[in-house]
């Protein structure tokens, strides 16, 4: 397939329901063509320690392009309390890559976190892509990860407060859903 010409104001995004996880599943099998991603995206579907949860669609023309998957996370040895998500993984089908939609799943998902009262999201990524949303090396300002993150790959590890009213603790380990907490989905 070629690649798409999506316009931003033709990306919809929206909340994933059930019937939708079949969708939500081929976004990631197609867009990673790993397997154990998919299946890490199943398990965290069905995994209670990681709700409350956020799964957002991004659709163009009908079609399913794009996956995201925020889960509930807390902070371990942190010095006031945080409501806290991890977001893992974004998932964008081959052909619509690099067209705007992983983005609007990331701005989508990050306003609807921050409406339920969420004060830090995390994530293990590209460090030249996920700046571009406001995220910033976390280990850096005393937040660990689940599982240590070799030192070249240090600011791979982001946080983003997304929340102005919230008052945010200094540090704390961030501890994971079940599903997740395995030390293979914690490399970049």
């Amino acid at each position: 397939m070629t690649n798409l010409k999506i316009p931003k104001s033709e990306i919809i995004v929206r909340e994933a329901e059930e019937a939708d996880r079949g969708e939500s599943l081929r976004v990631e099998t197609e867009a990673f063509e790993r397997p154990e991603i998919t299946e890490l995206v199943d398990a965290l579907l069905d995994d209670p320690s990681a709700r409350p949860l956020l799964s957002l669609l991004a659709f163009h023309d009908g079609r399913a392009v794009g996956h995201v998957l925020f889960t509930h996370a807390r902070l371990e040895g942190a010095d006031r309390p945080a409501t806290i998500s991890l977001l893992a993984p974004l998932a964008v089908v081959p052909e619509a890559q690099k067209r705007g939609v992983g983005g609007e799943l990331i701005r989508a998902g990050l306003e609807m976190l921050a409406e339920r009262g969420v004060d830090l999201v995390f994530v293990l990524g590209h460090p030249s892509y996920y700046p571009r949303y406001g995220f910033r090396p976390a280990g850096v300002r005393g937040f660990e990860a689940p599982y240590p993150i070799p030192e070249q790959d240090a600011d791979a590890w982001m946080v983003q407060a997304i929340r102005a009213d919230a008052a945010i603790p200094a540090r704390g380990k961030v501890v994971c859903a079940e599903a997740m907490d395995r030390p293979e989905h914690w490399r970049e």
